[in-house]
């Protein structure tokens, strides 16, 4: 997960608190650093993006950690830009579903992305969380990235599921 030189790092409990309390250090932390604003606010937007994804959609598995909602995340500086990365237990029920979700979301050229966003916008029921798969045809979408992933097996019932996305200067 970490590559290139580490902005901001986490492990642990994943909030709103933790959230809002890294946005605005990353904020203030890429203000000081860049100069381009458009990379800026494209790094920006993708961290909020995966961070809400860590947050809605991180499975607790009982005993494990002793804390609900375990995440971590990882912010770094790469060759190619910025690397934003995201890993979380994810039951492995829903572990095939998410990969046919990325796998679908990776097979698309950007015209493809605009049309299914909008596709899944006006046809897709919306999850007891909020989503409908939105947010990571909008990380590929800002991007212009495929978005890179892998699980591991944990035990019987859980993978540790990570995400990343890559941001050009």
């Amino acid at each position: 997960m970490h590559q290139g030189n580490i902005i901001i790092a986490y492990k642990g409990s994943v909030n709103a608190d933790i959230i809002a309390d890294t946005l605005s250090l990353v904020e203030v932390k890429l203000n000081d650093e860049m100069e381009h604003s458009l990379t800026r606010k494209k790094v920006y937007n993708v961290l909020v993006e995966c961070l809400q994804n860590l947050f809605h959609h991180v499975d607790t598995v009982p005993g494990f950690y002793n804390e609900d909602n375990f995440g971590v995340f990882i912010l770094s500086k790469i060759d190619e830009g910025f690397r934003v990365s995201t890993g979380n237990m994810v039951n492995g029920q829903k572990k095939e579903i998410l990969k046919q979700k990325i796998d679908k979301i990776n097979s698309l050229d950007k015209e493809e992305l605009k049309e299914f966003y909008k596709f899944v916008l006006n046809n897709q029921m919306f999850s007891d969380k909020g989503g409908g798969g939105l947010g990571l045809i909008d990380i590929a979408r800002k991007t212009g990235n495929k978005l890179e992933y892998t699980f591991t097996p944990f035990d019987e019932s859980f993978d540790f599921f990570t995400l990343s996305a890559t941001i050009n200067d």
